[in-house]
């Protein structure tokens, strides 16, 4: 068994002396580990850093084995978020919450192109409108997407301004009356586009779509959100 891809760095962890198991988000075979022989190595290293873009191979006898992975390096994003903290836990947040919330070898080819739209832009202002829209993505591709085009009370499309906790959509001010208190805001950059007009409405971005991964992705695996997630939280408070 044996293919070909490009695959994005998730996740690599030590295994044996020298060799790293590494996960990968792949455009045509979905979340996927592989062991990387040498992969600890001065030289191999640096190829196998999260969020990094990579073209691989992976073979093994037998389709439900792990498998080794060979690979080249496209685009190091890793070493281009270094020199930023607030980066470099988006990223490490991006990657951790993909590896965790993804089944594994199930193809996602909309998720793979959007993560790598998200690590075209770090660095770039506005960035972490693309990983609230990453994560937003995420529930869509797993089935638990959210309506935020128009108001589920009235069909209309102006001031939006909270979410269901259960239905996941999108509720109008003047519809929300005296049930506001019992809904979730939901920030206007996210219904109307554009960026958000403060660090407070991003932070509400954030809250919104963490309460229906926890809900949907992770609570009913009795798993909590990734640490990196709440350490990007933070940074972004700094």
């Amino acid at each position: 068994m044996d293919w070909t891809d490009d695959g994005i760095v998730l996740t690599a962890r030590p295994h044996g002396e020298s060799g790293l198991v590494v996960s990968l988000l792949t455009r045509e075979h979905g979340r996927h580990a592989g062991f990387v022989p040498g992969g600890i190595s001065r030289r191999a290293r640096p190829v196998w850093q999260s969020g990094n873009l990579v073209e691989v191979a992976w073979r093994a006898r037998l389709s439900e084995q792990l498998g080794n992975y060979s690979g080249e390096l496209r685009e190091a994003h890793a070493a281009q978020v270094l020199d930023s903290a607030v980066e470099l836990s988006g990223l490490a947040a991006a990657c951790a919450v993909v590896d965790a919330a993804l089944p594994e070898r199930e193809p996602h080819p909309a998720m793979f192109d959007g993560f790598r739209a998200f690590l075209g832009v770090l660095g770039h202002p506005g960035w972490p409108v693309l990983y609230v829209r990453l994560e937003l993505g995420l529930l869509q591709e797993l089935g638990f997407g959210l309506d935020l085009e128009k108001c589920a009370a009235t069909g209309t499309t102006e001031d939006l301004a909270y979410v269901s906790p259960k239905t996941g959509r999108a509720v109008s001010r003047a519809a929300a009356g005296p049930y506001r208190e019992k809904l979730l805001a939901l920030p206007g950059f996210l219904s109307t586009g554009g960026l958000p007009s403060d660090d407070d409405e991003l932070r509400q971005g954030l809250d919104l779509t963490g309460y229906f991964l926890e809900r949907h992705v992770f609570w009913p695996h009795n798993k909590p959100l990734p640490p990196a997630r709440s350490r990007f939280m933070e940074s972004l408070q700094r």
